[in-house]
């Protein structure tokens, strides 16, 4: 299905040929616009809705040629068909100098209408449309449930947010059991749920309803637990086509379940960040993790972040678990318990000047490429190699480290 948008201040015009492209089936009218948008708004409608094709009415010829010009330089490869109530052989002229090679004019047939489109459809198909986008989604992928992964992910999202020119989205994708909604204390009732039942509708009058605003971080939380919705991955390529067009970075919280969803969002993810605790089963299952996502050729996206380290008592060390992984650990977290508790409290992130907090703004400035200001690498401690795969063979040994109870969800 093609995308589109109307310009046209005929309000009979743009009705007959939203009816014509209704009964043709191949293209979606995502928007109809009763005027000719200035440059900023008119970049903000198509930024939104991102069209591959705008139908422009000719009612004011020189509005409508400024249109064109404006989104040829924007949105390159978005193709153009002119309508008109009437043919005018002066206007066509005009209208093919901006290179516009597509005229329909009342009474609309649907014959004439589907070659149309054909022709577009071919023309975009070899010059697919470019438009703004942003590459930086980052998806946060717990080894089990209960790593701390949405902490994680909300105070990364909030580091984010706090940085010059940088609009962030949080998005929390696990359906039965997402924290992030308790985690801030949101109370609004929309959710992922109602973005993907709207995804091929979406636009900037309803995107704002299904988020909560904080700054410069919007958030989509999971909604309640709803375990007969299924996520279809249509839904979620619309729903990151038009994050990417609207932010600077997103982050997606995972529940590690793998569902198909899941998969789609960490093929289009720049980084995975795959996060573990130090003890056996997480260390475990996450291991299981990376060598799916190896075996599927997304290795190389991924990057562990080993969260609740102690300075006292660890039994395992970061470069135990490298060797056992095979590969390097990212970043380590400290586990600050009454830190975590706070910040779930008051519904808001760690406290930043705190040794966890600037693991967060160090992680958060990594993500975006900037130069790090605070210290979240993991420092290797010397170790025996083989203790640690004694403990994986659950041979010789009943050493199983088991942390303080943290609230990190």
């Amino acid at each position: 299905m093609l995308r589109s948008i109307i310009i046209c201040p005929d309000q009979e015009l743009s009705e007959s040929l939203q009816a014509n492209l209704l009964d043709l089936g191949h293209v979606a009218v995502l928007k109809a616009v009763d005027k000719y948008p200035h440059a900023h708004e008119l970049l903000r409608i198509v930024r939104t809705n991102g069209p591959q094709i705008i139908f422009v009415s000719l009612q004011q010829i020189d509005r409508a040629l400024e249109v064109v010009k404006e989104l040829e330089q924007n949105a390159p490869g978005v193709q153009f068909v002119a309508i008109a109530r009437t043919t005018d052989p002066q206007i066509l002229i005009d209208v093919m100098r901006v290179g516009i090679r597509e005229f329909l004019s009342l009474p609309f047939n649907l014959q004439v209408l589907a070659d149309c489109i054909g022709r577009l459809k071919e023309a975009l198909d070899k010059r697919p449309v470019v438009m703004d986008s942003t590459d930086l989604l980052f998806a946060f992928l717990p080894s089990k449930a209960g790593s701390g992964t949405s902490t994680i992910a909300v105070n990364a999202a909030m580091a984010m947010s706090r940085l010059n020119d940088t609009r962030v989205l949080l998005t929390d994708l696990d359906l039965n059991c997402g924290m992030i909604r308790f985690m801030l204390k949101l109370d609004n009732e929309y959710s992922i749920v109602d973005a993907a039942e709207h995804s091929l509708a979406m636009d900037e009058n309803l995107w704002p309803q299904l988020v909560s605003t904080m700054g410069n971080l919007d958030v989509l939380h999971a909604g309640r637990m709803n375990p007969s919705f299924r996520l279809e991955g249509t839904h979620v390529r619309h729903l990151l086509d038009f994050a990417r067009r609207n932010y600077k970075s997103i982050c997606v919280d995972l529940s590690g379940n793998m569902e198909k969803f899941s998969l789609e969002i960490m093929l289009e993810a720049k980084k995975i960040f795959l996060v573990c605790t130090p003890e056996i089963p997480s260390l475990h299952l996450a291991r299981e993790k990376y060598l799916f996502l190896k075996n599927i050729e997304l290795g190389d996206r991924v990057s562990v972040l080993l969260n609740r380290c102690t300075k006292r008592n660890q039994v395992i060390s970061p470069e135990q678990i490298e060797n056992l992984l095979g590969m390097p650990v990212t970043m380590t977290f400290p586990n600050d318990y009454h830190g975590v508790h706070t910040a779930l409290t008051a519904g808001r992130q760690v406290e930043a000047n705190s040794e966890l907090g600037r693991h967060f703004q160090t992680l958060a400035e990594t993500m975006l490429e900037r130069k790090a200001q605070g210290s979240g690498t993991a420092t290797p401690q010397a170790a025996k190699k083989k203790g640690l795969m004694d403990l994986f063979s659950f041979k010789g040994s009943s050493r199983v480290p088991t942390p303080a109870p943290t609230p990190q969800e």
